[in-house]
């Protein structure tokens, strides 16, 4: 986490603007977005119209000013969720990360701390 970072980090705490923040930015300033799940369940429990929050998001994601990495989690590899919220959040971040999967340059995906490269 935080603490292995080095003093030439800045950590911005966007839990639901992260398209503002991400606008806010200089030109050529290194991102790291961690992560999409945790920003998806906040648009969620704050009942949020998260799919139009999922399209602001992905349009600021495919005019990158620098090097961007995104950080999302993988959640529709389980079983079917039983009740209704999450089977919505599981739906909701699968369409998430295809959207942003079809603009990034590099899909990459962590298996056991080792990259499988998808795209």
């Amino acid at each position: 986490g935080w603490s292995r970072r080095g003093e030439g980090w800045t950590t911005i705490d966007a839990p639901l603007d992260l398209a503002g923040a991400l606008e806010a930015l200089p030109d050529d300033q290194p991102v790291l977005v961690d992560c999409l799940t945790l920003w998806l369940t906040n648009h969620m429990l704050a009942e949020h119209d998260f799919d139009l929050e999922c399209r602001r998001l992905a349009d600021v994601l495919s005019r990158p000013r620098g090097p961007w990495f995104v950080v999302s989690n993988e959640v529709g590899q389980g079983i079917v969720p039983d009740n209704a919220l999450a089977r919505r959040f599981r739906d909701a971040a699968g369409r998430l990360n295809q959207q942003v999967a079809t603009i990034a340059d590099t899909v990459l995906l962590m298996v056991a701390g080792l990259p499988l490269k998808v795209k």
